[in-house]
């Protein structure tokens, strides 16, 4: 192309139109870079108009996971023409026909490393003079990749791996419930995958497994994303997890129970999770394993893998990054010994790909449509059945894209915090310093960064040097190992200037690239020179430059970046806060705050990043709490965070601080609320809950809206998101001419399956006092046509079962939740709708248990007179005393002698007798529920409980709080009946909401307080970015 379409092509740099790919690397690949609601917000201009994206145009695509329909809803136009485009963006590497001159690509390019298969790729991003930006290279300032789909991979895998293990155990002779799991890509969405392994769970929890395939273990290697996301699925099943030294122990238990009783069915798996330390051991018995010096030097170690941990699994998941110079974990020979000898071994889910590799035998990709091979090892041979003798293995190397959805929703939303300054940058100099650093190529040339690829590929050689093949016109040379960040940090670069500033020249022998930011790259360098002397002072400026970078912990500040010969160290970076821009001071420090907090913190980031690195609207937060150390904890590791101490009780404290800020968020109790807003009306600053409207919060409206103050109120789940959604469903019905016949809605905060694990199937993140005075609230309601009263004494007997057919592995029941007909009002149904009905969920059988305990007296709030002594009662004594223990006799009869125990029988006895149940059933439930709580306890009640209600609180929140990387679950349904005045057929429609708590870098974040942190947060956000047009309310 001539210079002058060169030079009209060099102004779409930067002209803020944005062209996505249609992906066309394989048949599978659905992700998109940016969802249709992602390119909503860069069109509507992330809230101030400045995005800098004026065009999105989309190439058309029939198999992509958003349709084209969907991108034109929001806004883009639909064309395979992306000549206009400044920027071109895609998940895979384009066609080179659609490479266009002078413009910027973002996309997984795979150059960087010099990968030979890809230079016909980078030669042509050359010759057209492109800006590429490599996803793979975006890192943080915590030197992290910012852009990955490891956890997707994890979840895929572990899920496909466990449909194909259902085939192969029934090709064995066994049925299991593993075999009505689908693969990952037949769910519409992650949450159904999960409701189905869920269910699965659920029936080896009910019915058991075969004991001819138990025990069955699942042994993980590695702990990174792709390793929690493969556990994340497996946890949803009943599991314990062991030690690799307890391995033995439950194999050698196993095979005595099956001597004994051949027909005993066994009700969960087991999984170990090993990392190097269980796979090698040195070979010098007096020394133990040390990680620096195993990736220092690896040929001092052996591998023991297949004698520690593989006699004893049924399943290896292989999740671990691996190079050619450590010890395989599992090689071709040590399989078919191991098979020999009796290995329970059944499959491998090589989640890594990594063909020949830590794996041996696993030396050939699988498809997602053809997941499965299996290998013999005995006659070392490879079947496409399910049936014969052998192991099965899965080794998809597209496994992210079976969540096509959300995989691509958690991607675009990171990658749409770039595509602001990528799509309005003209020149490297206007964007960020992280962006710059992931450019490759710009204007026919590598950036100064890259510069070591051409040296690569000119040097690169897959045999070591020898005699017969020595380093051309030099006359001494050595071979020189590099460890460490050479490539995503660019030591590498130095590492070779330094060689040839000496006069010395080099031959890259052997190159293994770490597979992610956490992984170290290993380089080996046959170094010449023309005398000794100056081979000499090449490596000793090497053995310099590392020792520069080998990182100091005691040091104040340590550079980016880390290079070692023969050590492993990785070092880090201190973070500043930049207390710039505008502040939101959030009140209390309890779970909900911290997501509230992060996603405050990284605005404008949220949304889009600016030009340049000069984040002048950046929000800086300030956590208040009545403990410093509280605050302290929640803004660890949040930059542009602030940790204080508080007690709102101060009005003039409160005040000193609220005038500081442009918008408050109290995640306080709803008590606190009112003093607050009438702080904040008075300073003229918004206010943000997640409580409900009280009378009290109602009588500050006018004040509010005269003062111009926006009080922001039930931005959390439940109020809040169910607000959202149901309005959403109204307005649509609305939209459509209908009328809503019916409306209900279910929400509820509850254990995941696997933490719902005590008789009432309910745990507590916070104090439970909340909770249980909610169980006696009154309730209203409209059905069918009639109004409903519900006293608070006979809420729990209300309860009733639901089933949703969607989420078939939940048992659950429902409650009337306060009054659900102003919500009528609120909705503007209320003349149409013959139900209106909004109710709390819980697992089927809590209602039942906790109307016991209310009956029995142990929900009262009023002091009690044993409690008001000072010689305190026992809990069981107390108990007796509420169960009219001295003026009740019971019999116990033979039938339930011994079944629980005398005393345990006793109090079945009495919860009968007294009419607390009806049910026998019931009350064995209670009194297992009595012994859990420990209300049987001969220990004394402390000096703070004076009432029932305050033991009952202290109890639960004592035996009832989530164990240690126990998960918490959200659960909103709405279902919806609409019905037309022109003789349409009535519809039906539903909307979920289910989210699970995360475990993320060793940080618990509950799904509630995700739910209602970020709600608050993005409430903040729209009260300081808007002017609202009615203030004081919700």
């Amino acid at each position: 192309m001539g210079s002058a379409a060169t030079e009209s092509n060099a102004s779409l740099l930067g002209n803020g139109v944005v062209g996505i790919l249609a992906e066309t690397v394989n048949m599978w690949e659905r992700r998109v870079p940016l969802t249709p609601s992602h390119c909503a917000r860069l069109l509507l201009g992330g809230g101030k108009g400045r995005t800098g994206v004026n065009r999105i145009i989309v190439q058309p695509s029939t198999k992509r996971i958003h349709h084209d329909s969907q991108y034109e809803d929001a806004g883009c136009e639909i064309s395979e023409d992306l000549s206009e485009c400044g920027l071109i963006i895609g998940i895979k590497q384009p066609k080179l026909h659609m490479i266009f001159p002078d413009r910027a690509y973002a996309f997984f390019s795979h150059t960087h490393k010099a990968q030979k298969e890809n230079m016909p790729l980078l030669d042509k991003i050359l010759e057209e003079r492109v800006s590429l930006f490599d996803y793979e290279l975006i890192v943080g300032d915590d030197g992290k990749r910012l852009l990955a789909f490891g956890k997707f991979a994890g979840r895929a895998g572990m899920i496909d791996f466990l449909h194909g293990l259902g085939q192969r155990y029934l090709s064995l002779g066994y049925s299991t419930p593993f075999l009505s799991l689908g693969q990952s890509y037949m769910y519409p969405s992650l949450a159904a995958a999960k409701a189905a392994v869920i269910a699965v769970g659920e029936e080896i929890a009910t019915f058991g497994l075969p004991s001819g395939i138990c025990p069955i273990v699942f042994v993980f290697t590695g702990v990174g994303n792709v390793s929690q996301g493969a556990q994340e699925i497996f946890k949803l099943l009943p599991h314990t997890f062991i030690d690799a030294e307890k391995l033995p122990e439950i194999s050698m238990a196993m095979n005595l129970s099956k001597q004994s009783q051949s027909t005993k069915r066994v009700f969960q798996l087991y999984g170990c999770v090993v990392t190097s330390r269980d796979m090698v051991s040195h070979k010098d018995p007096t020394r133990h394993f040390d990680k620096a010096d195993y990736y220092t030097h690896p040929e001092h170690y052996r591998p023991v893998f297949h004698e520690r941990i593989a006699p004893y699994a049924s399943v290896i998941v292989n999740c671990m990054y691996w190079e050619r110079r450590f010890p395989r974990l599992l090689s071709t020979d040590q399989l078919q010994q191991l098979m020999k000898n009796g290995c329970p071994l059944v499959g491998i889910s090589d989640i890594t790909c990594d063909l020949g590799g830590s794996i041996e035998f696993v030396n050939k990709s699988t498809s997602i449509e053809r997941p499965f091979f299996r290998y013999d090892p005995c006659t070392n041979s490879y079947h496409e059945d399910m049936e014969g003798d052998g192991v099965i293995c899965l080794a998809v190397d597209t496994l992210p894209t079976e969540f096509s959805k959300e995989a691509s929703q958690h991607f675009g939303d990171i990658l749409s915090k770039f595509v602001v300054s990528l799509a309005s940058a003209k020149g490297l100099v206007e964007l960020p310093s992280y962006l710059r650093r992931a450019c490759i190529a710009h204007a026919g040339k590598l950036t100064s960064l890259y510069e070591y690829i051409p040296r690569m590929r000119k040097t690169l050689i897959d045999l070591a040097p020898t005699k017969a093949n020595p380093l051309p016109h030099k006359k001494y040379s050595t071979l020189v190992s590099l460890s460490g960040h050479l490539f995503d940090k660019f030591l590498i670069n130095e590492a070779l200037d330094i060689i040839e500033a000496a006069g010395g020249s080099f031959r890259l022998v052997r190159c293994d690239v770490g597979q992610s930011i956490d992984d170290m790259s290993y380089s080996e360098l046959e170094v010449g020179a023309d005398d000794t002397a100056t081979l000499d002072n090449i490596i000793d400026s090497l053995t310099s430059l590392a020792n520069a970078h080998d990182g100091d912990p005691n040091a104040s500040k340590e550079t980016e970046l880390s290079l070692k010969i023969g050590i492993v160290n990785e070092c880090g970076t201190v973070d500043g806060v930049d207390k710039g821009g505008p502040k939101v001071l959030i009140l209390g420090a309890g779970r909900v705050c911290r997501p509230a907090a992060e996603f405050l913190a990284s605005y404008p980031n949220i949304c889009s990043y600016g030009a340049n690195d000069n984040n002048t609207d950046q929000i800086h937060v300030i956590v208040a709490s009545l403990y410093q150390k509280d605050s302290e904890e929640i803004v660890e590791g949040i930059n542009n965070a602030t940790a204080t101490q508080l007690d709102v009780a101060d009005t003039e404290s409160l005040a000193g601080l609220v005038s500081q800020v442009e918008v408050v968020v109290s995640l306080l109790p709803a008590s606190f609320h009112a003093a607050i807003a009438r702080v904040c009306i008075e300073l003229k600053k918004h206010l943000v809950t997640a409580s409900y409207v009280d009378e009290s919060m109602s009588k500050l409206s006018q004040a509010a809206e005269g003062a111009g103050v926006t009080i922001l109120c039930e931005m959390g789940l439940d109020p809040g998101i169910d607000h959202m959604m149901s309005m959403k469903m109204i307005d649509e019905a609305h939209a459509r001419k209908g009328k809503i016949k019916a409306f209900t809605s279910f929400c509820g905060g509850l254990p995941s399956p696997a933490a719902a694990n005590n008789p009432l199937a309910y745990k507590f993140s916070w104090s439970p006092a909340g909770a249980v005075r909610a169980g006696k609230n009154p309730a209203v309601f409209k059905f069918l046509g009639e109004v409903i009263h519900v006293d608070g004494s006979k809420l729990y007997d209300s309860a009733k079962r639901l089933r949703l057919p969607e989420l078939p592995a939940f048992a659950l029941e429902h409650l009337p939740n306060r009054n659900s007909l102003m919500y009528g009002d609120l909705y503007g149904i209320s003349k149409e709708a013959s139900t209106v009905y909004r109710a709390t969920l819980r697992y089927e059988g809590f209602s039942e248990i906790m109307a016991t305990l209310s009956k029995i007296g142990l929900f009262d709030a009023i002091n009690h007179p044993l409690l008001q002594d000072i010689d305190r009662p026992t809990y069981r004594g107390f108990l007796d005393e509420l169960l009219n223990v001295n003026s009740i006799t019971t019999t116990t009869t033979n039938e339930n002698a011994g079944a629980f125990g005398a005393h345990d029988d006793e109090l079945i006895s009495r919860l009968l007798i007294l009419g607390h149940c009806k049910e026998k059933e019931i009350a064995v439930k209670t009194v297992k529920t009595i012994k859990l709580l420990g209300l049987d306890e001969e220990s004394q009640i402390p000096k703070d409980c004076s009432s029932a209600f305050d033991v009952i609180c202290q109890r639960m929140e004592q035996k009832m709080a989530y164990g240690l990387n126990e998960q918490d679950m959200v659960l909103l349904h709405h279902e919806v009946e609409v019905e037309y005045s022109d003789g349409r057929p009535t519809e039906k429609h539903q909307a979920t909401l289910l989210e699970f708590g995360k475990v993320e870098n060793g940080r618990s974040t509950t799904a509630m307080a995700l739910t209602v942190g970020v709600p608050a947060a993005i409430g903040a956000l729209v009260a300081h970015l808007t002017t609202f047009v009615a203030h004081g309310g919700s």
